[in-house]
């Protein structure tokens, strides 16, 4: 039995809890397939499940889902630079989304005339042999690393991982020459390597004494408070803490730029939600302001605190060390975790909070304006169905008649990211998504590796439903995306939110330009339309992955085909795929 470097790397893998590895193949992984055909013939499996992956930023965007639900790392195994910078705008993504996921590529081998084995046999190798090959990646990662020898891989890949799982998370990446991979060791190497392979990231942060008690007057004194939040639903644990703490002193909860189910979208307590462009009166009246967990907390030029408004900023990442601008004038900034912070704010509240007016005053108001915003999100549905029209409204609101009790709803809908969020109104944490950037093409694999990471961690999702732009869909490479969901058995239902083509540019452009020349034309004009001879969206998915697909372009159609589709998803067990044209 040979015994390599690419062993030993894949046992240490598999020693520290990866289970899958999303993987995209090439000319530096010979002894990696060598050893995984080892382990098929001596075990009938491999140790880590492999995903082959046609595209790579599909490989990382199903890494990503898969995290995101298992909250565990994934690993991503890629072609040397190439397919380094192939990997796209999901390293942004996952770096945004503090999502852990270890990346691994080969690199082109440093000798040319067969001297060590693995030189360069082939032409593709000396374009390949880039100066610094970590560089493509290096600002996105927590930790990059190249595998030296065998004899130290499984601390490289350990202290990977760490970087990976211990806040503020995200992806890291290792590379080695082929040569390295090749590299034999005796047998023994494997038996050495059995010790226990024990991850223990970075223990959560908690605030300190003096900071508890600032927050904790600040917010108990306060007439006007408010929290916002953008991430505090990574930690599904997080959002049971937010509704206690906002029940107790009834503050009322601002959704900006969400990317997780923060806070029950039917507690009344919730008084918004935006991707920062709407105007936002409770921030403008607050006096105290609990920041907690979020990246884009209000738009200076849209939003602005009062000068005298208290801020707290709580957040896992809270300097933003990744960002060239980020600035908040807080009063107190604590780099901390959100499940820790919010239990020590919770059991430092003062016992007589029945007694205080202000709390008395503020329930009843946000109790009444939350039957207002229900009661006028409900209108607002029931008049876009009367009036027989395809509106994102209309579409969510039938969806929820239809849609499993338990489903996980991937939201990359882009211009309609708030609209689908509150007219979709999950209540579950946990129970919807988005990339937590900007990179478009996310949900297509995020959908593939949720789907697995759901069986892996026994989340108990019955159901997964992408809910995406047509312009995120070209991005999200589905060509590939539904070949490996067909391939491997991850069935999801994927609603096409199809305004013929790119609207977010055309409503940049208007945000800066109002009254310009582009404002009264088309999205073809612009450029940024995709008619008059759009793609059949459906019918990409079922000449990849043998999907089921529709579209629909009428009123009457809509409720029929997309109760066909859920039904094709969970009896016939294939991906369905819904492409609806809007207003």
């Amino acid at each position: 039995m040979v015994i390599t470097t690419s062993s030993l790397f894949l046992k240490s893998l598999a020693d520290y809890g990866i289970t899958h590895a999303f993987v995209n193949w090439g000319s530096d992984h010979p002894a990696i397939l060598e050893e995984l055909q080892r382990q098929r013939v001596s075990s009938g499996k491999t140790d880590i499940e492999i995903i082959t992956c046609p595209n790579e930023m599909v490989a990382l965007s199903a890494a990503q889902g898969y995290a995101q639900v298992t909250r565990k790392p994934a690993a991503v195994l890629i072609h040397v630079d190439v397919g380094t910078q192939a990997l796209a705008g999901a390293i942004n993504n996952v770096d945004r989304c503090r999502t852990p996921v270890l990346i691994y590529a080969g690199a082109s081998p440093f000798s040319q005339d067969g001297e060590v084995k693995g030189s360069r046999n082939e032409y593709i190798m000396w374009y390949q042999d880039v100066p610094d090959q970590s560089a493509i990646v290096r600002q996105y990662m927590r930790f990059t690393s190249q595998i030296s020898s065998g004899k130290s891989v499984h601390q490289v890949v350990g202290r990977a991982l760490l970087s990976a799982t211990s806040e503020p998370k995200g992806p890291v990446y290792l590379w080695a020459r082929r040569e390295t991979m090749e590299e034999e060791f005796s047998e023994n190497a494997m038996v050495n390597l059995n010790q226990a392979s024990v991850l223990s990231p970075v223990e959560p942060m908690a605030l300190s004494p003096n900071a508890v008690k600032t927050i904790v007057e600040g917010l108990v004194n306060a007439k006007a408070p408010l929290i916002l939040t953008t991430y505090v639903g990574r930690n599904p644990a997080s959002v049971e803490r937010l509704v206690a703490l906002s029940d107790a002193l009834a503050i009322p909860i601002y959704l900006s730029c969400p990317t997780n189910l923060n806070f029950p979208s039917t507690h009344p307590h919730l008084v918004g939600i935006s991707i920062g462009n709407d105007k936002n009166e409770w921030l403008r009246e607050a006096d105290v302001i609990l920041i907690i967990d979020s990246d884009i907390p209000f738009i200076p030029v849209h939003n602005r605190p009062r000068r005298d408004a208290k801020i707290f900023h709580l957040d896992v990442d809270v300097l933003k060390d990744g960002m060239g601008m980020f600035f908040i004038d807080a009063t107190l900034r604590c780099k901390v975790d959100s499940e820790v912070a919010l239990d020590q704010i919770l059991a430092s509240l003062p016992a007589d909070l029945e007694q205080s007016a202000l709390i008395s005053t503020r329930v009843g108001k946000l109790a009444e304006h939350g039957r207002n915003r229900i009661t006028e999100m409900d209108t607002l549905e029931n008049e876009h169905l009367l009036s027989r029209r395809i509106t994102v409204q209309a579409l969510c609101h039938t969806l929820r008649g239809l849609l499993p009790k338990n489903t996980l709803i991937l939201n990359e809908s882009t211009t309609n990211l708030p609209t689908v969020w509150a007219h979709m109104r999950p209540d579950i944490p946990g129970s919807m998504f988005t990339s937590g950037s900007s990179s478009l093409g996310w949900g297509l694999g995020a959908a593939i590796g949720a789907s697995l990471g759901n069986e892996v961690a026994k989340v108990g999702y019955d159901f997964i439903a992408l809910i995406v732009g047509d312009g995120s869909y070209i991005f999200g490479v589905p060509s590939a995306a539904y070949w490996i969901a067909r391939r491997y058995k991850t069935p999801f239902l994927t609603i096409v939110l199809n305004n013929g083509g790119w609207n977010a540019p055309k409503m940049s452009m208007l945000s800066v330009y109002p009254s310009g020349m582009g404002s009264q034309a088309s999205l073809n004009e612009l450029s940024v339309g995709f008619g008059p001879d759009a793609p059949h969206y459906a019918n990409i998915a079922v000449a990849a992955g043998g999907a089921w697909g529709a579209q629909v372009k009428s009123f009457d159609e809509m409720e029929n085909t997309l109760a066909k589709a859920i039904q094709t998803v969970k009896e016939e067990k294939r991906c369905a795929v819904v492409d609806c044209f809007i207003e």
